[in-house]
């Protein structure tokens, strides 16, 4: 987290045609006007219909300088001109489709470090959906949705490896992912479990994000954690957790990421010795 750049992460579904809440975040944080934007639409296997569809809002919202970088390939990710665009933009923004798309094109990459190295000096990141969820170092691929949370239900991979400690689930509540977000936890304790809901996002800045959208955002600690059965169920059997700890936090509210304490809407941390 010692980056000079910011994050926006989506919960996916943002709204594209009314206020515009997040996407206006989006351009007010890489620069306004003079925003240079680059659209990585690797997770879609649409990409011209969604690369387009991005031209046209930001251009709307007032930003003339928007490049796609459609990295179809590894070899299409050593591409010097896909490098370059990279290398001069003020915001990065990965699509939604399929998130293993992106690391599996990416990982290793000339455009993989170029990323890297545009967070590090300054630029800002942005993913929605399955963009949001290869923000991590490890990302849920799959998982059963809408249901009770159970053993081996649940395939995880590394991801981008951007903010690391955490995994991010998306279209969170619309997709009842509770379960699954708790499964992860459940089998990496260590790490934050971060529920994004439609049309929400977190906006990160060092070890500090706060809530923007219309939803809420739902943090699952495992650290706490007094008793689990994980390790010893067969496939599909229910897990079993104890002391787990879980927030819900709508729009103004934050997480400290670093004391995992989460900070009210006033901007006041909650006391931990008080509850």
């Amino acid at each position: 987290m010692n980056a000079k750049g910011k994050l926006i992460i989506i919960g996916g579904a943002e709204d594209k045609e009314g206020k515009c809440e997040i996407l206006k975040k989006v351009v007010k944080m890489s620069g306004g006007r003079d925003s240079k934007i680059v659209l990585m639409t690797t997770a879609t296997e649409h990409p011209k219909e969604v690369g387009d569809l991005y031209i046209k809002i930001f251009n709307k919202l007032g930003v003339n300088q928007i490049d796609t970088v459609n990295i179809n390939s590894r070899h299409d990710a050593s591409d010097s001109h896909y490098v370059q665009l990279i290398d001069n933009s003020t915001c990065i923004f990965f699509t939604g489709g399929d998130q293993l798309r992106i690391t599996s094109l990416l990982g290793g990459t000339s455009a993989y470090y170029a990323l890297h190295k545009a967070y590090s000096n300054g630029a800002l990141l942005v993913g929605t959906s399955a963009g949001a969820s290869a923000m991590s170092s490890n990302m849920i691929v799959t998982g059963t949705d809408d249901d009770a949370p159970k053993y081996c239900t649940l395939k995880m991979a590394p991801g981008l490896g951007i903010i690391g400690e955490v995994v991010i689930d998306q279209h969170f509540a619309q997709r009842g992912r509770i379960g699954r977000l708790l499964v992860a936890v459940a089998e990496n304790p260590h790490m934050l479990g971060i529920g994004i809901d439609e049309d929400t996002a977190i906006v990160v800045s060092e070890n500090i994000f706060n809530v923007i959208g219309s939803q809420s955002v739902t943090v699952v600690d495992g650290m706490p954690i007094s008793h689990t059965n994980v390790s010893e169920l067969g496939h599909k059997e229910p897990i079993a957790l104890t002391d787990i700890k879980l927030h819900i936090l709508p729009k103004g509210y934050g997480f400290d990421l670093r004391s995992r304490t989460p900070i009210l809407a006033d901007g006041d941390k909650t006391n931990e010795e008080d509850r």
